[in-house]
């Protein structure tokens, strides 16, 4: 995370193994990411280097009280909140994360595999980043309850009628 929304590409390589796997699936026609990338090289440029070309005032929230561990496999429910750039507007998204580890012959945990479910994606003007800086406010960042999650969404509708359309974003994706 830290990666992505720092544009920190070096982070990559220390958190995933050299020869992991990305994947993703994508129930929207409104973001593109390629279905996979292999290696920590190719991650660290799908997900920090190409993204933060179009992308920036990204935050994701990874929501702890949407969440399953099993052996070695972590899912949990995420919600973001960024800007594209050059169209001046706000981006909100939905889905999960399955994040699959291993331990290398150093001893040490890395992501063998990742997997992101994109369920939403939805975006609205906002020249100067106002309700993108509003919403992100009020958020926890990086761990959020989804009641907080709830809560900083109904007070920006509140105050911005308009954006009612983010109600839904305040619903976790449920995990498969």
């Amino acid at each position: 995370m830290q990666a992505k929304d720092g544009n920190r590409p070096e982070l990559i390589h220390k958190a995933f193994a050299p020869d992991a796997l990305l994947t993703f699936s994508i129930n929207t026609d409104t973001i593109n990411f390629p279905l996979r990338a292999e290696g920590a090289a190719g991650i660290a440029t799908t997900l920090v280097s190409e993204f933060a070309k179009v992308f920036d005032r990204c935050r994701t929230y990874y929501l702890v009280d949407a969440l399953a561990f099993t052996g070695d496999t972590l899912e949990i429910a995420w919600f973001v909140a960024m800007r594209e750039t050059a169209a001046h507007t706000m981006r909100a998204g939905k889905g999960f994360y399955r994040w699959r580890f291993s331990k290398g012959g150093d001893g040490t945990y890395r992501v063998a595999a990742l997997h992101i479910h994109i369920e939403r994606m939805d975006s609205v003007a906002d020249a100067g980043a106002a309700s993108l800086g509003t919403l992100q406010g009020a958020l926890d960042y990086p761990w959020l309850a989804v009641d907080t999650l709830k809560q900083g969404i109904e007070s920006l509708v509140a105050a911005q009628p308009a954006l009612s359309f983010m109600e839904s974003f305040a619903v976790p994706v449920p995990l498969p």
